[in-house]
């Protein structure tokens, strides 16, 4: 029996990559993705514009439910990829993409993921950022073409993806790897227990 049986779980994302993550542990959310402005205010650091975005997220998709009826609980996230200190979103086309991956070539960078999770019924939340480090191969211009033209990095943060053919562009991660996929699923149990619900054994039981 999936999770939201008992506990109705809200993912506020269209992220199917944290769909999947979800899913794998048993849970199957309502998926209702929030309408926010993503971009960043000025002189808003990457990791604070996470934060204000997960919360943004959630709140916008917990304000539109009843409070006081069956329990619920909703999960917003934001992922941003940090390089030099610099926020790489989503890339524009192609061109962008290409000089997303040059920057990030044979160095270091730093993927952030901030999740907030609040009950419809009190409306007690938490909050977290995990933070991932990500070392990339040198990359080629023609290994760099090649990986474009596939169409994998158009919708995703730093224009890559390491659950998909993007892997083969890492060198090595240091930290949570599904923070890098776009959900830290390590800490979903904490922050489900900072607002009072304990859900493991009930998804260690679940058929």
């Amino acid at each position: 029996m999936p999770l939201v049986a008992a506990v109705g779980i809200i993912l506020a994302s269209a992220s199917p990559r944290r769909l999947e993550l979800l899913r794998r542990v048993g849970i199957e959310p309502e998926v209702r993705p929030a309408a926010v402005a993503e971009d960043p205010r000025p002189g808003e650091e990457p990791a604070a514009h996470a934060r204000r975005l997960a919360e943004a997220k959630g709140r916008a998709i917990a304000r539109a439910l009843e409070r006081g009826g069956p329990l619920r609980v909703v999960l917003a996230a934001d992922t941003v990829v940090v390089s030099r200190g610099e926020s790489l979103g989503k890339p524009r086309d192609e061109h962008e993409a290409r000089g997303m991956l040059r920057r990030l070539s044979g160095g270091v960078h730093d993927v952030m993921t901030a999740m907030w999770v609040e009950r419809t019924d009190d409306g007690r939340s938490a909050a977290c950022l995990e933070s991932s480090r990500v070392r990339f191969r040198s990359l080629p211009d023609p290994v760099i073409e090649a990986y474009v033209a596939t169409g994998e990095p158009m919708d995703k943060a730093g224009a890559y993806a390491i659950q998909g053919k993007g892997a083969l562009l890492v060198e090595s991660v240091e930290g949570s790897w599904t923070n890098v996929v776009g959900l830290p699923i390590e800490r979903v149990p904490t922050l489900l227990s900072a607002i009072g619900l304990d859900l493991t054994v009930e998804l260690f039981s679940s058929r």
